[in-house]
């Protein structure tokens, strides 16, 4: 079963050069209290004592990166968890989440536990595990979403991990399928994010709106909160409470994001009162019925015009024949 995670915000920024949308601060729990898995503190990343939201690794293909997992049992009981790795992915709403051992054939697949995928934890313990990921020689350049993912007793635990292999990085995104849903101050814009490059991205969007009547209120820039993974498709909604009452409305979105992304979308739209919309629709219908009679009315007036008048015959003339017989 995958794990959701929900994306939240976070203000630490781990290599600003690697321009890699920062996670939030999230300490992974399992649904139950009584156990906890996070990134072991006090690694070279963070320096001693340093507590740290998710595992950040990175190095050239070929190489083996090292770290560490800490599980902490907070009960009076002993624990017993399995560890493995997972790819991870974005839901079609933006969210992340993580794939089944036996689907995670991507950077996942390159995390062991080695002989330590089942670990008991004694209780009102804290045990250290560490992990290795192999990254394969021929790994393609750019980020490679995965977590570590700790269970027990039907409970799953899912540890971000931001991998970047070394090599030329490219941030890219394109903008599809933009629509406009509802009506007022209900009215949404509905739009998909496509990551077409090989870095992860945090995509900032702005709407301007171009109205026939007049200016139309659009939305300012804002940071969207979703982190778009490279290669994931993506579709969201953005509130739209500036929709005009009567107007014809051109849209264009624009999407940025660090590292130099930049797309663009438009598309139209109506919007009239739901009355008039009524009183236009009501009028359509009615012209619709009346004019089939109409036009059978006007045949048959021309059909009888063009008919030939009918005459009285004109009898054939007398002759009276003169003169003397012979």
């Amino acid at each position: 079963m995958p794990v959701l995670h929900t994306l939240k915000r976070a203000g630490v920024l781990l290599l600003a050069a690697a321009a890699l949308f920062a996670v939030p601060a999230h300490t992974a729990a399992a649904d139950e209290p009584g156990w906890t898995a996070e990134p072991a503190a006090g690694t070279a990343a963070v320096g001693s004592g340093g507590a740290r939201p998710y595992f950040y690794l990175s190095g050239p293909a070929g190489t083996v990166l090292e770290d560490r997992l800490a599980l902490t049992n907070t009960t009076d009981r002993e624990r017993t968890v399995t560890l493995r790795g997972a790819d991870a992915y974005n839901t079609a709403d933006g969210a992340f989440a993580v794939r089944p051992a036996q689907e995670s054939d991507g950077a996942g697949a390159w995390i062991s536990f080695g002989a330590a995928t089942t670990v008991k934890v004694p209780p009102r313990t804290r045990a250290v595990v560490p992990f290795t990921v192999t990254v394969p020689p021929a790994s393609p350049p750019g980020d490679h979403p995965a977590a570590v993912v700790a269970a027990e007793g039907g409970h799953e635990v899912g540890v971000r991990v931001h991998l970047r292999v070394g090599g030329p990085t490219l941030a890219a995104l394109t903008v599809e399928d933009v629509s406009v849903r509802g009506k007022g101050a209900a009215a949404v814009v509905a739009y998909t994010l496509v990551n077409r490059g090989n870095v992860a991205l945090a995509p900032e969007l702005s709407i301007r709106a171009e109205g026939r009547f007049g200016e139309v209120p659009g939305r300012g820039a804002r940071t969207l909160p979703v982190e778009l993974l490279p290669g994931q498709r993506v579709e969201l909604t953005e509130p739209w409470p500036g929709a005009p009452v009567l107007d014809r409305v051109r849209l264009t979105l624009t999407v940025t994001a660090p590292g130099g992304a930049r797309a663009t979308a438009a598309t139209s739209a109506w919007f009239l009162p739901w009355r008039l919309a009524g009183w236009l629709g009501g009028t359509l219908l009615a012209l619709a019925a009346t004019t089939p009679a109409a036009l059978r009315l006007v045949r048959s007036r021309r059909t009888r015009t063009d008919q030939p008048t009918a005459t009285t015959p004109v009898p054939e003339p007398e002759y009276e024949l003169t003169g003397a017989a012979r």
